[in-house]
């Protein structure tokens, strides 16, 4: 009896659908550089990724739009917001990892001047702070704490969120239970420039995962290339 009454409680529960986007491709990914909280704009490929993403995002009923406050962000975000008419709310929680001292370099100029930094970034050491950076689980956590602030506040609604690759992946993992306190290195989730990660969610403990790097509809612009890690 306590089952089925807790089964069917769960099922009343609001819905509430969650899309991660990762930004379009940047200055800096199409130069292969990192680019952390860096001000990189989008490259023009990108900029048509963002347009033709927010098309696909407008016929799945968004109600509420959020983004990094990185400037590679707003941009992928802001169409979208025009072509609803939703206001685009930005925040620092969901910036991508502080680099530090690897901004702006390229991963051959990186792994020669600061190996250490390097190694521990692409090992995915969670626990190290690059230097003049952060860790892993800095991201994490600021990132996870506002994710839970949007959800509780947009219940059962349909919620767009910009943001960029290690982001995603650590919010990504978070929802699918897939990182905990005794993590040193976590799998790394792949998304491609403007690629959608689709959640359904109900609580903490019910999380529905659709679709990971999902980028059908960036076929044209980007073709059988639309999965490369940018």
């Amino acid at each position: 009896m306590f089952a089925s009454t807790f089964l069917l409680f769960t099922l009343k529960m609001p819905i509430t659908k969650l899309f991660f986007i990762r930004h379009g491709q940047s200055a800096g990914n199409a130069e292969g550089r990192f680019g952390g909280h860096g001000p990189t704009p989008l490259s023009e490929l990108g900029v048509h990724q963002a347009e033709i993403t927010a098309g696909a995002l407008a016929k799945e009923g968004i109600n509420a739009i959020f983004s990094s406050d990185l400037h590679r962000a707003v941009q992928t975000a802001e169409p979208l917001s025009k072509l609803t008419g939703i206001p685009l709310l930005t925040t620092k929680a969901f910036r991508e990892r502080n680099v530090g001292i690897l901004e702006g370099l390229t991963f051959d100029e990186s792994k020669a001047n600061h190996p250490k930094d390097y190694y521990a970034l692409v090992n995915r050491n969670v626990h190290h702070v690059i230097t003049n950076g952060e860790s892993y689980r800095h991201l994490l956590r600021r990132a996870t704490n506002e994710l839970w602030e949007i959800l509780r506040s947009h219940q059962g609604q349909r919620i767009a969120i910009y943001s960029h690759t290690g982001a995603i992946c650590f919010l990504t993992l978070h929802l699918m239970g897939a990182i905990h306190r005794s993590t040193k290195r976590p799998p790394w989730l792949v998304t491609s420039n403007c690629g959608i990660n689709r959640f359904e969610i109900r609580n903490r403990h019910n999380v529905r995962v659709l679709a990971l790097n999902d980028t059908k509809h960036l076929l044209e612009p980007t073709g059988n290339d639309a999965f490369a890690a940018r």
